[in-house]
């Protein structure tokens, strides 16, 4: 199997302080399809991009989490970073939060700090913020958590690390049959059976919402356009609310009776127009279409 190149491979270093959100930091790359690798010992960054270069347009940007855990890593990481630049695009993220954040978030979870040993959290968020000092100021980026949640931190990421082409939210547009049963995993549900139905019209019967005999006359039926108007400009709302709180992925179900024909039409014009928005993917899928 061969493997195509990119033109510069692209690492994130993500360290800070031990209790700063690193772990919220991953999960949040890795939505963004970055390959992450936690708590990785310094040493294994140049084999980690070697493997990476040669993926190539497989593994386009890894992250790799290092911090205290690492042990002699802080002692190394500016040679490592150094040379790891020629031919690589490097930054460091930093992640930070003050002393009483930190200590607070310490006694919640009822866990030690790496390096408090026999003393207090606070000794230990002491002698890290000492041993990270020159780490931190020569970051590219530096977050600060205080004042932030899992879902704000997320969104930061989501912004600061997105590619360029990525969209904010992954949307399913789900067409469905209600005598089959609501889809479980729909986030909003719609129904299309205030439109008439092609089933009972014997020349639209045995084709579908994908044939344009029957879109055309789903979409033609008084309140189908305006429905669909509506409809858009309210998923674009929910969608851009969603894409705020971090919620990178939505399945958003319309149904008809038996999921053949109105919903099918409806889906796939929803479907169309989603997709064009900058923000949003959109991809359509007809559970039903098959049932007899």
């Amino acid at each position: 199997m061969t493997t195509e190149p990119v033109e510069r491979q692209e690492m994130l270093i993500v360290t800070g302080m031990s209790g700063a959100g690193r772990s919220t930091v991953a999960n949040a790359l890795e939505d963004l399809d970055w390959y992450v690798v936690d708590n990785l010992p310094p040493l294994m960054l140049r084999p980690l991009m070697d493997l990476a270069g040669r993926a190539g347009s497989q593994l386009p940007r890894v992250a790799a989490v290092v911090d205290v855990r690492g042990r002699d890593f802080f002692a190394d990481l500016q040679e490592i970073v150094q040379s790891l630049r020629d031919g690589t695009h490097v930054r460091i993220l930093f992640m930070d939060a003050t002393d009483e954040t930190l200590v607070r978030r310490f006694e919640a979870v009822r866990r030690p700090h790496p390096l408090q040993g026999d003393g207090t959290i606070l000794d230990g968020i002491t002698a890290e913020r000492a041993r990270l000092r020159e780490i931190r100021e020569s970051s590219d980026l530096v977050i600060d958590t205080s004042d932030l949640n899992i879902h704000q931190l997320a969104t930061e990421i989501q912004a600061a690390f997105a590619a360029e082409n990525a969209a904010g939210v992954q949307v399913t547009v789900m067409s469905f049959g209600f005598k089959y049963g609501l889809p479980a995993d729909a986030d909003m549900v719609a129904d299309a059976r205030f439109l008439p139905n092609p089933f009972w019209v014997p020349e639209l019967r045995s084709h579908t919402g994908l044939d344009g005999v029957v879109s055309d006359y789903v979409l033609a039926q008084h309140g189908a356009t305006e429905f669909v108007d509506a409809y858009e400009r309210v998923l674009r709302i929910v969608l851009d609310g969603y894409q705020r709180e971090n919620k990178r992925h939505a399945t958003i179900a319309i149904g008809c009776t038996g999921g053949k024909h109105r919903s099918v039409a409806i889906v796939e014009e929803i479907g169309r127009r989603l997709d064009s928005l900058p923000t949003v993917a959109a991809s359509v899928k007809h559970r039903d279409l098959g049932r007899e």
